[in-house]
């Protein structure tokens, strides 16, 4: 199935890779071995979007939400400067679907739940995929990434979208600094939600606002909250919701 959420940017050029690297917070040499996930972030280190990076020959193919794209191919041309390379948007689409890649596609690296993500016409499959998202614990932009989301709180480095070794990038610092502290006091985090509740809705516990519950499925939700705050007695609108899930 196609994903229409979904466009692909192209990268072009002989410094394709080069350009990329100083941009965005993974390694593109990953590119050797499959797909890469990463993010561009702001100088502040917050979200500006996630997306794939793909290798297609000597190009790299950026598949990022639809919403998302004009914006980072805006971004991409106001780096480049003297670079020689040409951004520009494509006309592939975005299927999806579980089990062995076929040929040609690419596994999700996120998670191997996640299935695999195609651009060359491959057929996908009709799946539930807030419910993997859900049970992986795998954000989403537009949901639970926003322009607030700092990459940490949002898991990146579990879901393989982030390289401390790989040198300087837009928001590096900030990045790393969060990464050094003992312990990150906000995140995504998997709840049990016990009814149903609009994404978006505070989650609230003894009175007080202690995060934020938003996609659901089969029971369980993706919430962001403030660990110390979290219980097993929290309520979001008419939903019961309990941490640790």
């Amino acid at each position: 199935m196609a994903d229409s959420a979904r466009k692909v940017l192209r990268v072009s050029g002989p410094e394709a890779r080069p350009f990329l690297q100083g941009l965005v917070t993974n390694d593109v040499d990953r590119l050797d071995t499959g797909a890469v996930y990463a993010a561009m972030l702001t100088p502040q280190g917050k979200l500006r979007c996630d997306f794939f990076l793909l290798p297609d020959g000597d190009d790299v193919l950026i598949d990022v939400a639809a919403e998302a794209a004009p914006a980072l191919l805006q971004i991409l041309t106001m780096y480049k400067l003297r670079s020689d390379v040409t951004v520009a948007e494509t006309d592939l689409t975005v299927t999806r679907g579980l089990g062995e890649p076929p040929e040609g596609a690419f596994a999700d690296p996120r998670d191997p739940s996640m299935g695999w993500r195609g651009y060359h016409g491959q057929p996908g499959d009709d799946v539930d995929w807030d419910a993997l998202r859900v049970a992986a614990l795998v954000p989403e932009q537009g949901v639970e990434l926003t322009p607030d989301t700092f990459i940490l709180e949002a898991g990146f480095e579990r879901l393989n979208g982030v390289d401390f070794k790989k040198g300087c990038y837009v928001g590096q610092e900030i990045c790393a600094r969060m990464k050094h502290k003992t312990e990150l006091r906000k995140g995504l985090a998997r709840v049990t939600v016990d009814g149903a509740a609009p994404v978006g809705t505070e989650i609230v516990a003894g009175g007080k606002v202690v995060g934020t519950l938003f996609t659901q499925a089969g029971g369980e939700g993706i919430a962001y909250l403030r660990f110390d705050r979290a219980s097993d007695d929290m309520q979001a609108g008419e939903a019961r919701v309990s941490y640790p899930a």
